[in-house]
């Protein structure tokens, strides 16, 4: 049996965007335990030309869905980027999965080979379905995911690999 498109996109999406959810309750929790505003750490960059963990899950966000749209030929519900509490962030994540969970699957199966234009301020960049995922949508995904961990974990929040990674349930 092959893995399709769908396999190795919407569901390690979805994964990914629970995780992210479950290390910022986490964070949310540890900075009232601390007596934190916890909005200060949306605020939080690892160097000051970065941006802030708000930031990272916004982006985290729009790579999921902007793949999805994208090689499914999907309308994108547009999202502001006004989120300024863990709260309207967790809603956020919440439609996000919402909208990938209601991604027909055979809007996205079987475009391995279609054409896949990006554009950036910096480029355009012209993949096929596979590589767009693999080279770009996978990694950015993760980038967002990891600096988002990494911001939470260096203001303290008792996180580790495990809550990065998630609880791992085989399926028979």
């Amino acid at each position: 049996m092959s893995t399709s498109l769908y396999d190795l996109s919407v569901p390690v999406f979805i994964r990914a965007l629970r995780n992210l959810s479950a290390i910022l309750d986490k964070g949310a929790a540890y900075a009232e335990g601390e007596g934190k505003a916890p909005e200060s750490l949306l605020e939080t960059r690892l160097y000051p030309d970065m941006h802030p963990l708000a930031y990272q899950v916004q982006r985290a966000s729009d790579a999921t869905r902007f793949f999805v749209a994208r090689i499914g030929g999907l309308d994108n519900p547009p999202m502001a980027d006004d989120e300024t509490t863990f709260t309207q962030l967790q809603t956020r994540i919440a439609a996000t999965i919402a909208y990938l969970e209601a991604a027909p699957r055979e809007a996205i199966d079987g475009r391995e080979d279609a054409d896949v234009e990006l554009k950036t301020p910096r480029a355009t960049m012209v993949f096929k379905g596979i590589d767009y995922l693999l080279d770009f949508a996978l990694p950015n995904v993760f980038f967002h995911c990891t600096t988002a961990y990494a911001l939470l974990r260096h203001q303290g929040v008792p996180i580790g690999k495990m809550d990065f990674i998630g609880p791992v349930v085989r399926k028979e």
